[in-house]
């Protein structure tokens, strides 16, 4: 997929973090070489246990890949996609969950988009379902309801946040705010990169000019993983490099009490422990979150050089 003067065009590189990729790798590959917009592809695999690495090999030799002898993580694997993008002097980088595909014009209108609002951090287009036929419940809940029917300057709508399962970044963008935060394991990562996105001036938007879906179910959080997304979320309010100490002390560290004590009053004993170790835990971490929260203030390619590559996840 090379354009005829290519110097002309803007390189963009699809990252795509894979862990047991297998029922999704044709509808997702698929999509991205019936693109109307060329794009180069690597895909950061994290030590699938399934027939994912063989059938890359064997049939997309097009698609570059990396290979993890463990899973790293959605953030840590998708650092290493974006330091090939600028290893590579790709202009933009678009970041694809591996259960995701998109239409044929999806590329080239958020190239266009990009070009013209260079403000915009993070540009995605409108999630759909797996099966297309109504948005993502998730997507429905970011834009505040039903996507409007916009064309010519309104066509790109600013929202507050969009999770990262289409993200399309400006390569000048990571020069600037960097990669994703090692203090993230998996979930809450793109909490993060979207504050500090907006900290160095940038804003988040999405077009509703074009598409991706997102097979993904669409069921009740069973309380356990409410639980261990409550503990990201207090760390992305401790690590949020927007606020002042004094509301990130109270949202990160003094907050997970509160269900603690109700855990508590409830007779719910193992649910006082965990946000109990949740607050102490981050009250431990804190040194290390302060200083990777002032790096991240510092407008440099932070996350995608090696002197961070020893900062562990707060939480596996």
């Amino acid at each position: 997929m090379i354009l005829p003067n290519e110097s002309l065009h803007p390189r963009v590189l699809t990252i795509i973090v894979s862990y047991n990729f297998e029922p999704w790798i044709e509808r997702c590959l698929g999509s991205l070489e019936n693109s109307g917009y060329p794009t180069d592809v690597v895909v950061v695999d994290n030590a699938s246990a399934d027939h994912t690495v063989e059938i890359l090999v064997e049939q997309y030799r097009w698609v570059r890949l990396v290979r993890s002898t463990k899973n790293l993580g959605f953030g840590r694997a998708n650092n290493i996609g974006m330091k090939l993008a600028l290893e590579g002097n790709y202009d933009y980088v678009f970041l694809l969950n591996e259960d995701a595909w998109i239409a044929r014009d999806t590329i080239g209108t958020l190239v266009k988009l990009a070009q013209q609002n260079p403000d915009y951090g993070v540009l995605s287009p409108v999630h759909l379902n797996g099966k297309g036929e109504q948005l993502d419940t998730a997507f429905a809940h970011y834009i505040g309801g039903d996507v409007p029917a916009t064309s010519g300057e309104s066509s790109l709508v600013e929202i507050p946040f969009v999770n990262a399962a289409f993200w399309f970044i400006p390569v000048a963008v990571l020069r600037r705010v960097g990669g994703f935060s090692p203090l993230y394991y998996h979930y809450g990562e793109d909490v993060d990169y979207i504050h500090r996105i907006q900290f160095h001036g940038y804003r988040v938007g999405y077009t509703p000019q074009t598409k991706g879906c997102h097979d993904r179910q669409d069921r009740p959080t069973p309380r356990a993983m409410q639980m261990k997304l409550d503990r990201v979320y207090f760390l992305s309010v401790l690590s949020d490099v927007r606020t002042g100490f004094a509301k990130r002390l109270w949202g990160g560290i003094l907050a997970p009490w509160k269900p603690a004590l109700l855990g508590l009053l409830r007779g719910r004993f193992s649910e006082f422990r965990f946000y109990a170790a949740t607050s102490w835990l981050l009250l431990r971490r804190l040194g290390c979150i302060a200083q990777v929260r002032e790096d991240c203030k510092r407008g440099i390619p932070v996350f995608l050089e090696s002197v961070h590559s020893k900062i562990t996840p707060i939480w596996s």
